[in-house]
């Protein structure tokens, strides 16, 4: 069997610079976002490659035929209703409204911020599996260091965790890939996929618009744009090249499923 790489993009307001009290207009936030998007979606179609879009009910509301155009190919999951706040009803509110739009069912479910809710919560809302969980620690976020690493069932909701390495939990995500030289995150992807056989990977469309009149942080900014979608295309054909399957999230939870 081949090795399986599950490759998402959180498609959501580009709001991350309220965190660091830059004011950023609302417009902004979107625009940022879908220029990055469209980004994305060329390098996919150009490597022919599909994947997960974890997408803010109010993104697909206000590019509802970009979301419909994209779930023809690639699986659509619900971000919430929106980025900066959450009440419960959200969960299942979020999934009934990007339902309506692209006329298919949502399965999977991301929490912004990769904040955790109870298994419970999420089964209730009508999702399949939860990937909200990066099991590793992250100054000033979250510590889950000691949570399950790999793929597994809760209350009866599959919980598909960020990928990190085994024993040192390095999280191989969107940051690390733009802070460590682009070898030394291959060797990582190496050991997990020799590990675990899948690779759980995320990033966000903003992150491929051009952020350099952004006053954030160095690791939030650094490769982004051009240079990022550059790296990512090389790491990408890297992927294919050692024959890996790409599956989306839903794919691989219902083989998971049946195992």
């Amino acid at each position: 069997m081949k090795d399986s790489v599950l490759l998402s993009f959180d498609v959501e307001e580009f709001d991350i610079p309220l965190e660091y009290n830059q004011a950023i207009e609302e417009n902004d936030q979107y625009t940022i976002s879908h220029q990055g998007l469209i980004r994305v979606i060329n390098i996919l179609d150009q490597l022919e490659l599909r994947a997960t879009f974890f997408v803010t009910a109010q993104f697909a509301l206000r590019y509802p035929q970009l979301i419909q155009s994209i779930s023809k190919r690639h699986e659509i999951a619900s971000h919430g209703f929106y980025h900066s706040s959450f009440e419960p009803d959200h969960l299942k509110k979020s999934k009934e409204t990007i339902e309506s739009i692209i006329g298919k069912s949502i399965y999977g479910f991301r929490m912004p911020r990769l904040k955790t809710l109870p298994s419970n919560l999420i089964r209730e809302a009508g999702y399949s599996y939860d990937s909200s969980i990066n099991p590793t620690y992250i100054p000033g976020r979250y510590n889950h260091f000691f949570s399950q690493r790999t793929i597994h069932f809760v209350n009866g909701i599959c919980i598909i965790p960020t990928s990190v390495t085994p024993i040192s939990r390095f999280p191989l995500f969107w940051i690390s890939f733009k802070m460590i030289p682009l070898w030394l995150f291959k060797w990582f992807t190496i050991r997990n996929l020799k590990t675990d056989q899948y690779v759980t990977l995320y990033f966000h469309p903003w992150e491929f618009s051009d952020l350099k009149d952004c006053k954030l942080p160095i690791y939030v900014k650094r490769l982004a744009g051009e240079k990022l979608s550059k790296r990512l295309v090389a790491y990408l054909h890297w992927l294919k090249k050692r024959k890996t399957s790409f599956k989306t999230y839903y794919e691989f939870y219902l083989e998971r499923k049946k195992s």
